[in-house]
């Protein structure tokens, strides 16, 4: 594992995090969270903690590109890299699922979460097979 490549490619995976939950929750979803206002904190609230945000994005960034790069997927190709986030996406989608249940959200909503979330993680793990790609091994044929 090449410590450096890594560090880039957690960077460059937080910014695709950043800027696709922008894209699906302030754009996307907007107006489904407006329709369940009641379930969520208001705005300012959410902007007081939106340090947590990014720090839950710089984290799953970390985790998706370090378990990429300590396994075997890192020296697969783009769709290899789609199947390693699908993976990793319908993992993490069982949040969705569970709060689903747990919360008085509507059906419509859990079910643009889950495809979305499956989406931005098999994307991802195009992304990372881009972003990380490990040092050649001597001898090593593969691609």
């Amino acid at each position: 594992m090449n410590p450096g490549r890594l560090a880039l490619a957690v960077l460059g995976g937080f910014v695709f995090l950043f800027a696709s939950d922008y894209l699906i929750h302030e754009l996307w979803l907007a107006a489904d969270y407006k329709a369940s206002a009641e379930l969520w904190r208001a705005g300012d609230e959410i902007h007081r903690r939106l340090v947590i945000i990014f720090i839950g994005q710089f984290l799953c960034a970390l985790a998706f590109l370090y378990i990429w790069a300590r396994t075997g997927w890192r020296r697969r190709s783009i769709l290899d890299g789609c199947s390693f986030g699908f993976w990793m996406g319908l993992f993490h989608q069982v949040s969705t699922l569970v709060l689903y249940v747990i919360l008085p959200m509507r059906k419509e909503l859990a079910v643009k979460w889950f495809i979305a979330g499956m989406v931005q993680a098999i994307l991802f793990g195009a992304l990372a097979s881009l972003l990380y790609k490990p040092r050649p091994i001597l001898g090593d044929r593969r691609p």
